[in-house]
């Protein structure tokens, strides 16, 4: 088909037109809803009409169309099922992640910060808080009481959030994530 064809594109409106009814009775036995069967064809009427000079002239309109409504159909079902319903934001909220920067920063931020400790603390925060150990195991490695351990950790978590500019209480500035990571990394 040659496009511009005067007689050529009013005849392929024509059978266009002419195919609409049995498009849509086909549109809603595919999808069981006539809204959503009122866009399948929709959709296929426009890529129809784009790939108009695909159509060639004295071949099965109908079957074409109807390919081309079914191969639509199939690629929004496959979309579809990849999509997830999430109006309240629930999922996407699940999936967002911190750019990889913002933890390699936090770490050097803390790690400097940890270097600024009197050793004592540092030791102290390092046992129980990053290695695992129990109070009573790291006053054992310290060699002193368990009272003692847990007070250089308080003061020890106190000067690094003061060191790092958090409060550790409800921190939603711009260092929030900075407070979570220390939050979450000497929890006991």
């Amino acid at each position: 088909m040659t496009v511009g064809d005067k007689s050529t594109d009013h005849s392929f409106k024509r059978d266009l037109l002419a195919a609409l009814p049995n498009l849509r009775a086909f549109a809603v036995s595919l999808t069981g809803r006539h809204h959503v069967a009122d866009d399948l064809v929709q959709d296929t009427i426009m890529k129809a009409w784009a790939k108009q000079d695909h159509f060639e002239p004295g071949t099965n309109m109908k079957a074409w169309l109807f390919t081309i409504l079914r191969n639509e159909f199939y690629s929004q079902m496959r979309k579809r099922g990849r999509e997830v319903s999430d109006t309240d934001g629930i999922f996407t909220s699940q999936l967002s992640t911190h750019p990889q920067q913002y933890g390699s920063l936090d770490l050097q931020d803390f790690k400097r910060a940890l270097d600024q400790l009197p050793s004592d603390q540092r030791e102290a925060i390092i046992l129980v808080g990053a290695s695992g150990f129990a109070y009573e195991e790291a006053a054992e490695i310290c060699g002193c009481a368990v009272g003692t351990i847990k007070s250089r950790i308080n003061r020890a978590r106190n000067k690094l959030q003061e060191i790092l500019g958090v409060s550790g209480e409800g921190d939603y500035g711009p260092d929030a994530h900075s407070s979570a990571v220390i939050k979450k990394a000497f929890a006991v």
